[in-house]
């Protein structure tokens, strides 16, 4: 009961670590500060993947895999060569926990500003602009497409 309570602990806590991509979404910071835009136009679009990368999945699973591995066996020695083994075990299956439940679609946009300039602008999928659409970069961090 308790390792499973845990465990679920774990994936709770990586999966509240996921930054939200989306364009419509603010932090309270960015909340009356002004930012530069240009008017631009989409080029081209494609689907991408986002993943966090931050590292807390492999400490989350290490330190998991370190407590329950030493509870195995009996003795010193044992205990900590459980411990040892659990954490590199934790660490590897919490790096591959975090990559699976940290993964976001995202659009990756080609955009060509009314200065000729052209750049990129990955966000979330919240917001589908298609090719040869107006819109407004919105320069800041994190800069964002708007439809206009």
């Amino acid at each position: 009961m308790k390792k499973g309570f845990g465990l679920m602990l774990g994936i709770v806590m990586l999966t509240a670590c996921q930054s939200d991509i989306n364009s419509n979404q603010y932090a309270t910071s960015s909340v009356g500060r002004a930012n530069a835009a240009s008017e631009c136009s989409v080029l081209s679009v494609r689907p991408v993947s986002v993943k966090s990368n931050n590292g807390l999945g492999t400490i989350i699973g290490s330190v998991a895999g370190g407590v329950a591995g030493y509870s195995i066996g009996s003795g010193s020695t044992a205990h900590n060569l459980g411990a040892i083994g659990g954490a590199v075990l934790g660490g590897v299956a919490g790096n591959a926990a975090q990559g699976a439940l940290s993964s976001q679609g995202g659009y990756e946009y080609v955009v060509k500003l009314s200065n000729g300039q052209v750049m990129t602008v990955t966000q979330g999928t919240d917001t589908l602009l298609t090719p040869g659409q107006r819109c407004m970069l919105l320069f800041g961090n994190p800069s964002r497409l708007i439809a206009y």
